[in-house]
């Protein structure tokens, strides 16, 4: 079920789905009840007698969180405006295939405190690896989550306005569109905000030198990151969206496992 449009999380499950023999019905934000404000509550124990598992897509947080509430089957968040959870997990797959045990890491993340950097933290609150987020002021993560995983965390997570000094000696940088879906209305302001922080080869020197560059895509070139990072050798990003079909693979085994 997806309110948010997508190329590469959608095909991505829909092709590990199918790969694991199972079959796929997939509805978008107009194609469900939710248009004309039927109870998420009624949808969800309506659709739980349909299908084995329910991927959504969509803005809000709570919407996830209420269908898994009342859904008999499970729900897999693949993207909210607050996290990206499957994401997360395929760029996790990809460092420890590029770099060995994550938790030995120091991973640098440079732009918007958006549903990505938020993963990413609660990510380094459970692994352990050391994270530090150059982000523009009034563009932080959620300062919930940030707290919550310092209380875990084995190594330090912290938030900088300097992306030179996030990237300096890390083994990965990250890094994501200036304006998500549905911030198309900031678009023009956040061009100007976040231009220092553009991935460029500058920044790309200030890391340790088999740093790994990740970027979930679409990417827009010579915003976020230059054409020269995006096609550098030590780019991952189109290993790391392959890794994605992988990785919802075993999600979807993780849940069905029969």
């Amino acid at each position: 079920m997806f309110e948010k449009p997508s190329t590469r999380t959608r095909v991505s499950f829909e092709a590990a789905m199918y790969g694991l023999g199972g079959q796929v019905i997939y509805l978008s934000g107009r194609d469900t009840q939710l248009a004309r404000n039927e109870p998420l509550k009624d949808m969800a124990r309506v659709m739980a007698r349909y299908v084995d598992a329910i991927v959504v897509r969509t803005f809000g947080q709570e919407i996830v969180e209420e269908l898994a509430r009342y859904s008999s089957v499970p729900v897999i968040n693949a993207l909210t405006d607050l996290h990206h959870p499957c994401q997360i997990l395929s760029d996790i797959q990809t460092v420890i295939e590029r770099k060995g045990a994550i938790d030995k890491l120091h991973i640098a993340w440079v732009g918007d405190g958006n549903n990505m950097a938020n993963s990413w933290i609660q990510a380094a609150g459970r692994l352990g690896f050391a994270l530090t987020l150059a982000c523009p002021e009034g563009y932080d993560p959620d300062p919930a989550i940030l707290q919550a995983a310092r209380e875990t965390s084995l190594r330090p997570i912290t938030v900088t306005r300097d992306p030179a000094a996030a990237v300096k000696d890390a083994d990965v940088i990250n890094t994501d569109v200036w304006a998500s879906m549905g911030q198309e209305g900031e678009e023009a302001v956040r061009k100007k905000v976040f231009a220092p922080y553009q991935l460029n080869m500058a920044l790309l020197r200030q890391a340790a030198p088999e740093a790994i560059v990740l970027h979930c895509l679409p990417a827009h070139r010579g915003e976020e990151i230059t054409d020269e990072v995006l096609e550098h050798p030590r780019c991952v990003a189109f290993d790391q969206a392959e890794n994605k079909l992988h990785i919802h693979k075993a999600i979807l085994l993780t849940h069905l496992g029969r």
